[in-house]
Protein backbone atom coordinates (compact mmCIF):
# COMPACT_ATOMS: atom_id res chain seq x y z
CA UNK A 1 0.00 0.00 0.00
CA UNK A 2 1.25 3.22 -1.00
CA UNK A 3 2.65 5.95 1.46
CA UNK A 4 0.28 9.15 0.67
CA UNK A 5 0.92 12.70 1.91
CA UNK A 6 -2.46 14.73 1.42
CA UNK A 7 -1.15 18.16 2.03
CA UNK A 8 1.37 19.51 0.32
CA UNK A 9 1.86 23.14 -0.65
CA UNK A 10 4.55 23.93 -3.32
CA UNK A 11 3.65 27.78 -3.57
CA UNK A 12 6.56 30.17 -4.42
CA UNK A 13 4.71 33.31 -3.97
CA UNK A 14 5.08 33.20 -0.14
CA UNK A 15 4.57 36.08 1.97
CA UNK A 16 7.19 37.14 4.86
CA UNK A 17 6.02 35.47 8.22
CA UNK A 18 5.30 32.12 6.15
CA UNK A 19 8.70 32.43 6.00
CA UNK A 20 8.97 32.67 9.41
CA UNK A 21 6.91 29.69 10.30
CA UNK A 22 8.78 27.50 7.22
CA UNK A 23 12.14 28.59 9.23
CA UNK A 24 10.74 26.81 12.53
CA UNK A 25 11.21 23.29 10.73
CA UNK A 26 14.51 23.76 8.94
CA UNK A 27 17.86 23.21 10.65
CA UNK A 28 19.41 26.09 12.45
CA UNK A 29 20.82 28.35 9.77
CA UNK A 30 19.31 27.23 7.16
CA UNK A 31 17.38 29.83 4.95
CA UNK A 32 13.86 29.10 4.35
CA UNK A 33 13.78 30.80 0.80
CA UNK A 34 16.84 28.88 -0.18
CA UNK A 35 15.18 25.20 0.79
CA UNK A 36 11.83 26.19 -1.27
CA UNK A 37 14.14 27.41 -4.46
CA UNK A 38 16.31 24.19 -4.62
CA UNK A 39 12.98 21.80 -4.01
CA UNK A 40 10.17 23.35 -5.61
CA UNK A 41 11.76 21.70 -9.14
CA UNK A 42 11.06 19.34 -10.39
CA UNK A 43 14.04 17.10 -9.46
CA UNK A 44 13.89 18.74 -6.20
CA UNK A 45 10.28 17.80 -5.56
CA UNK A 46 11.15 14.71 -6.45
CA UNK A 47 13.90 14.24 -4.01
CA UNK A 48 11.88 15.70 -1.92
CA UNK A 49 9.34 12.73 -2.14
CA UNK A 50 12.28 9.68 -2.05
CA UNK A 51 13.67 11.38 1.02
CA UNK A 52 10.11 11.40 3.12
CA UNK A 53 9.62 7.93 1.95
CA UNK A 54 6.29 9.61 -0.36
CA UNK A 55 4.81 7.51 -3.25
CA UNK A 56 2.73 10.47 -3.81
CA UNK A 57 1.58 13.68 -2.26
CA UNK A 58 -1.26 16.16 -3.17
CA UNK A 59 0.20 19.23 -3.89
CA UNK A 60 -2.09 22.50 -3.73
CA UNK A 61 -2.91 25.05 -5.92
CA UNK A 62 -3.17 28.48 -3.30
CA UNK A 63 -4.96 31.63 -3.96
CA UNK A 64 -4.40 33.61 -0.48
CA UNK A 65 -2.84 37.00 -1.14
CA UNK A 66 -3.49 38.67 1.83
CA UNK A 67 -2.93 35.41 4.40
CA UNK A 68 -0.22 33.29 2.67
CA UNK A 69 0.55 33.14 -0.61
CA UNK A 70 -0.65 32.42 -3.64
CA UNK A 71 0.32 29.37 -6.55
CA UNK A 72 -2.30 29.51 -9.72
CA UNK A 73 -4.07 26.49 -10.68
CA UNK A 74 -2.12 27.01 -14.23
CA UNK A 75 1.46 27.59 -12.23
CA UNK A 76 0.30 24.09 -10.14
CA UNK A 77 -0.23 22.27 -13.50
CA UNK A 78 3.04 23.36 -14.84
CA UNK A 79 5.02 22.53 -11.32
CA UNK A 80 3.11 18.86 -11.60
CA UNK A 81 3.26 18.18 -15.21
CA UNK A 82 6.11 15.53 -15.88
CA UNK A 83 5.62 14.16 -12.13
CA UNK A 84 3.32 11.17 -11.82
CA UNK A 85 4.08 10.72 -7.88
CA UNK A 86 2.02 14.90 -8.01
CA UNK A 87 -1.34 14.93 -7.42
CA UNK A 88 -2.67 18.46 -8.34
CA UNK A 89 -5.88 19.97 -6.55
CA UNK A 90 -7.09 23.41 -7.53
CA UNK A 91 -8.15 26.27 -5.49
CA UNK A 92 -11.48 28.28 -6.33
CA UNK A 93 -11.35 31.29 -4.50
CA UNK A 94 -15.07 32.46 -4.50
CA UNK A 95 -13.79 36.54 -4.88
CA UNK A 96 -11.39 36.02 -7.68
CA UNK A 97 -13.35 33.70 -9.65
CA UNK A 98 -16.26 34.54 -11.13
CA UNK A 99 -17.68 30.92 -12.11
CA UNK A 100 -16.46 28.78 -9.77
CA UNK A 101 -17.78 25.45 -10.86
CA UNK A 102 -16.57 26.41 -14.54
CA UNK A 103 -13.20 26.73 -13.21
CA UNK A 104 -13.23 23.38 -11.57
CA UNK A 105 -14.56 21.72 -15.05
CA UNK A 106 -11.75 23.20 -16.49
CA UNK A 107 -8.68 22.13 -13.73
CA UNK A 108 -10.01 18.49 -14.41
CA UNK A 109 -11.23 18.27 -17.72
CA UNK A 110 -8.14 20.35 -19.19
CA UNK A 111 -5.72 20.24 -16.56
CA UNK A 112 -5.66 17.13 -14.88
CA UNK A 113 -6.73 18.52 -12.05
CA UNK A 114 -8.20 15.48 -8.74
CA UNK A 115 -10.06 17.54 -6.78
CA UNK A 116 -10.51 21.18 -5.47
CA UNK A 117 -9.56 22.67 -1.98
CA UNK A 118 -11.11 25.63 -0.04
CA UNK A 119 -10.12 28.21 2.07
CA UNK A 120 -12.84 29.54 3.95
CA UNK A 121 -10.52 31.52 7.29
CA UNK A 122 -7.84 32.33 4.50
CA UNK A 123 -10.75 33.72 1.38
CA UNK A 124 -13.37 35.22 4.29
CA UNK A 125 -16.79 33.02 3.10
CA UNK A 126 -18.75 30.27 5.10
CA UNK A 127 -18.46 27.19 2.89
CA UNK A 128 -21.96 26.53 3.06
CA UNK A 129 -23.25 29.58 1.34
CA UNK A 130 -25.46 28.57 -1.45
CA UNK A 131 -23.43 30.50 -3.59
CA UNK A 132 -21.01 27.54 -3.86
CA UNK A 133 -23.29 24.61 -3.83
CA UNK A 134 -23.05 24.90 -7.98
CA UNK A 135 -19.55 24.07 -7.53
CA UNK A 136 -19.89 21.51 -4.53
CA UNK A 137 -22.54 19.80 -7.65
CA UNK A 138 -19.98 20.39 -10.51
CA UNK A 139 -17.32 18.26 -7.87
CA UNK A 140 -20.06 15.38 -7.23
CA UNK A 141 -20.65 15.17 -10.67
CA UNK A 142 -16.93 14.80 -11.90
CA UNK A 143 -16.47 12.84 -9.14
CA UNK A 144 -13.51 14.60 -7.33
CA UNK A 145 -12.98 15.32 -3.83
CA UNK A 146 -13.82 18.49 -2.19
CA UNK A 147 -10.74 19.61 0.85
CA UNK A 148 -12.00 22.61 2.90
CA UNK A 149 -9.85 24.16 5.83
CA UNK A 150 -11.46 23.56 8.98
CA UNK A 151 -10.19 24.95 12.11
CA UNK A 152 -7.19 27.58 13.10
CA UNK A 153 -4.29 29.13 11.71
CA UNK A 154 -1.65 30.65 12.52
CA UNK A 155 -1.14 33.42 9.77
CA UNK A 156 -2.16 37.00 9.62
CA UNK A 157 -5.58 38.48 8.29
CA UNK A 158 -7.46 34.62 9.10
CA UNK A 159 -10.73 34.74 10.54
CA UNK A 160 -11.32 31.58 12.41
CA UNK A 161 -15.13 31.56 12.32
CA UNK A 162 -15.50 30.51 8.73
CA UNK A 163 -13.99 27.02 9.54
CA UNK A 164 -16.31 25.58 11.54
CA UNK A 165 -16.34 21.92 10.45
CA UNK A 166 -20.19 22.28 11.42
CA UNK A 167 -20.89 24.03 8.57
CA UNK A 168 -20.04 21.48 6.41
CA UNK A 169 -22.75 19.31 7.57
CA UNK A 170 -24.87 21.24 5.52
CA UNK A 171 -22.72 20.77 2.33
CA UNK A 172 -22.87 16.68 3.04
CA UNK A 173 -26.25 16.76 3.53
CA UNK A 174 -27.24 17.91 0.53
CA UNK A 175 -24.55 16.18 -1.81
CA UNK A 176 -24.46 12.75 -0.09
CA UNK A 177 -21.83 11.66 -3.10
CA UNK A 178 -19.81 14.01 -3.19
CA UNK A 179 -16.42 13.44 -1.30
CA UNK A 180 -15.65 16.00 1.53
CA UNK A 181 -12.10 16.01 3.41
CA UNK A 182 -12.21 18.10 6.62
CA UNK A 183 -8.68 19.79 6.65
CA UNK A 184 -6.81 19.82 9.99
CA UNK A 185 -9.42 17.61 11.90
CA UNK A 186 -11.32 20.72 12.82
CA UNK A 187 -7.80 21.96 14.55
CA UNK A 188 -8.26 23.89 17.89
CA UNK A 189 -11.51 24.18 18.97
CA UNK A 190 -13.51 21.72 17.06
CA UNK A 191 -12.21 18.39 16.96
CA UNK A 192 -14.80 16.58 18.56
CA UNK A 193 -17.41 18.48 15.97
CA UNK A 194 -14.75 17.14 13.01
CA UNK A 195 -14.66 13.34 13.76
CA UNK A 196 -18.06 13.20 14.61
CA UNK A 197 -18.87 14.15 11.19
CA UNK A 198 -16.38 11.87 9.96
CA UNK A 199 -17.80 9.23 11.85
CA UNK A 200 -21.53 10.16 10.64
CA UNK A 201 -21.86 10.78 7.16
CA UNK A 202 -20.42 8.18 4.59
CA UNK A 203 -18.45 10.54 2.35
CA UNK A 204 -16.47 12.40 4.97
CA UNK A 205 -13.04 11.93 6.09
CA UNK A 206 -11.38 13.66 8.42
CA UNK A 207 -7.42 14.90 7.51
CA UNK A 208 -4.69 15.58 10.41
CA UNK A 209 -2.53 17.72 8.42
CA UNK A 210 -0.59 20.14 10.56
CA UNK A 211 -1.08 18.85 14.02
CA UNK A 212 1.08 16.90 16.17
CA UNK A 213 1.18 13.04 15.41
CA UNK A 214 2.25 12.25 18.61
CA UNK A 215 -1.56 13.92 20.35
CA UNK A 216 -3.75 12.16 17.84
CA UNK A 217 -5.24 9.64 20.62
CA UNK A 218 -5.40 12.73 22.79
CA UNK A 219 -7.37 14.59 20.01
CA UNK A 220 -9.33 11.90 18.26
CA UNK A 221 -9.51 8.90 21.03
CA UNK A 222 -11.36 6.96 19.17
CA UNK A 223 -9.36 7.03 16.22
CA UNK A 224 -8.29 3.08 15.65
CA UNK A 225 -12.15 2.35 16.00
CA UNK A 226 -12.33 4.42 12.75
CA UNK A 227 -9.32 4.57 10.79
CA UNK A 228 -10.70 3.94 7.54
CA UNK A 229 -12.15 7.45 7.96
CA UNK A 230 -8.19 9.24 8.53
CA UNK A 231 -5.91 10.75 5.75
CA UNK A 232 -2.20 11.20 7.08
CA UNK A 233 -1.08 14.89 5.73
CA UNK A 234 1.94 17.38 6.87
CA UNK A 235 1.28 20.42 5.98
CA UNK A 236 5.00 20.86 4.16
CA UNK A 237 6.88 23.20 4.04
CA UNK A 238 5.93 23.36 6.96
CA UNK A 239 5.59 20.00 9.07
CA UNK A 240 8.34 17.81 7.61
CA UNK A 241 6.33 14.35 6.38
CA UNK A 242 9.67 11.60 7.15
CA UNK A 243 9.04 12.44 11.13
CA UNK A 244 5.52 12.55 10.95
CA UNK A 245 4.63 9.30 9.43
CA UNK A 246 7.76 7.80 12.00
CA UNK A 247 5.18 9.45 14.97
CA UNK A 248 2.43 7.90 13.24
CA UNK A 249 4.16 4.76 13.25
CA UNK A 250 4.70 4.45 16.87
CA UNK A 251 1.37 5.42 18.04
CA UNK A 252 -0.19 2.59 20.12
CA UNK A 253 -2.74 1.74 17.36
CA UNK A 254 -2.72 -1.82 15.17
CA UNK A 255 -0.83 -2.04 12.37
CA UNK A 256 -3.77 -1.99 9.70
CA UNK A 257 -5.13 1.36 11.27
CA UNK A 258 -1.42 2.84 10.29
CA UNK A 259 -1.89 1.60 6.57
CA UNK A 260 -5.33 2.79 6.37
CA UNK A 261 -4.39 6.24 7.57
CA UNK A 262 -0.75 6.66 5.76
CA UNK A 263 -2.02 5.83 2.46
CA UNK A 264 -4.63 3.08 2.36
CA UNK A 265 -7.70 5.67 2.80
CA UNK A 266 -5.95 8.18 0.36
CA UNK A 267 -5.20 5.67 -2.51
CA UNK A 268 -9.26 4.44 -2.87
CA UNK A 269 -10.13 8.19 -2.77
CA UNK A 270 -7.68 8.97 -5.61
CA UNK A 271 -8.34 5.43 -7.39
CA UNK A 272 -4.43 4.89 -6.94
CA UNK A 273 -4.69 1.06 -6.33
CA UNK A 274 -4.62 -0.32 -9.76
CA UNK A 275 -1.78 2.17 -10.30
CA UNK A 276 0.23 0.63 -7.38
Amino acid sequence: MPVVDFHIHPTKDILPWVYDWIEGFLPPGEDPRRYLEKTLTKEGIVRFLDENGLDYAVALAEQNPRCSGVITNGELADFCNGVDRLIPFADVNPHLTAAPARELDRCVKDLGFRGVKLYPVYQLFYPNDRTLYPLYEKAQDLGVPVMVHTGTSIFQGVRVKYGNPLLMDDVAVDFPDLTLILVHGGRGFWYESAFYLARFHPKVYLEIAGLPPQRLLEYFPELEQYADKVLFGSDWPGPHPKKNIQAIRELSIGEEAKVKILGGNAARILRLLNNT
